[in-house]
């Protein structure tokens, strides 16, 4: 299933050649500082399945001992998506630029330590109080595979 999205102004836009996707919501003080808000939704996808048209930059920073590559329309500053050193191959999109942003549903929520006290979560999503291991987040995708989110 094909997926489409953009930045605010349009300039840059993207597909995503597989699906489903899988977003999540990140509660951890990094993303509530750099999206400004109480959390942010990402989506993993493969590299080989994304494809970004338009006019873009990159700014990269280290934290953590990992390297960080952060893409950003280059007209209207949009953050549109992000690599990591640690998970070379794949794309964390900003999921909010997709097209029908609307009607995602976060599969899993993790660092829930971190997250705003007046945030509800759904009982049926898992949580995760940091970042969960591979095989937990992988049991996260099967399990939203059988709720069919």
């Amino acid at each position: 299933m094909n997926q489409s999205g953009a930045c605010d102004c349009g300039a840059a836009a993207y597909s995503v050649k597989e699906g489903p996707l899988h977003v999540y919501a990140c509660h951890c003080l990094n993303c509530q500082t750099r999206s400004g808000s109480a959390f942010a939704e990402h989506a993993m996808v493969p590299e080989a399945a994304f494809e970004c048209q338009g006019k873009t930059e990159e700014f990269r920073r280290s934290a953590q001992g990992m390297e960080f590559t952060e893409v950003f329309c280059r007209a209207c500053h949009t953050r549109i998506y992000n690599k990591n050193s640690l998970l070379p191959g794949i794309v964390f999109l900003r999921a909010g630029t997709l097209e029908h942003s609307q009607k995602l549903v976060p599969m899993a929520h993790i660092w829930t330590s971190r997250k705003q006290p007046w945030v509800m979560l759904p009982e049926e999503v898992p949580v995760f109080d940091k970042s969960p291991s591979p095989e937990e987040f992988g049991a996260a995708v099967a399990a939203a595979l059988e709720r069919g989110s």
